[in-house]
């Protein structure tokens, strides 16, 4: 499929620019769940909290706004199993599921496959429409990810909300806001 004709069709997501084949779909895979294992190694600790931040939350919404639903939750799959697996890629260089953070990796996982939907759909070439996707990403992470962390740290759900949500809204804003100049000129360097 030419590039013309990946960005004249409806539904097409950045990646779809890209000359079409297994090949670039398997790299692009990869290279999703490598980023995201990168942007995961920008870590600060929250104090008073398990959780840090970090890049990852960022890397796994751009991924699959970037990939679309299939290959933007294909990678977060082979980010989460290869990081199950052993591959110290989760924050701080850790691996395994036992991490009380790991419910905000299942919730990249729901995450990535919404915001790629909701690309194929135009909400990357708008800068509203991609901050409101961005914060719906975010969401379904935090529904994910702050019930695991109350379960797993045997927190209570206030002090779980308080641990693993709140410190962390401006700098949602802050990606959000990011998202919102990144993915709309993307597009209009193409000129689609």
């Amino acid at each position: 499929m030419s590039t013309a004709t990946a960005t004249a069709r409806p539904g097409a997501v950045l990646a779809d620019l890209l000359p079409a084949s297994r090949v670039r779909d398997a790299a692009l895979v990869l290279g999703g769940a490598a980023l995201t294992g990168l942007a995961a190694q920008l870590s600060v600790p929250v104090p008073g909290s398990p959780v840090p931040v970090t890049g990852q939350t960022f890397a796994a919404l751009l991924v699959g706004t970037t990939l679309g639903a299939r290959r933007g939750f294909l990678s977060l799959a082979l980010y989460a199993l290869a990081g199950v697996a052993g591959v110290p890629w989760f924050a701080d260089g850790t691996s395994g599921s036992g991490a009380v953070s790991f419910g905000y990796v299942l919730g990249m996982l729901l995450a990535s496959a919404l915001v790629g939907a909701l690309a194929r759909r135009g909400a990357d070439r708008d800068a509203w429409r991609m901050a409101g996707t961005m914060i719906l990403g975010e969401a379904v992470i935090y529904a994910v990810g702050v019930p695991y962390l109350a379960y797993a740290a045997g927190m209570s759900a206030s002090a779980a909300i308080a641990a693993g949500l709140t410190p962390f809204l401006i700098g949602d804003a802050l990606k959000a806001v990011l998202a919102m100049g990144l993915l709309p000129t993307a597009w209009k360097l193409v000129k689609r």
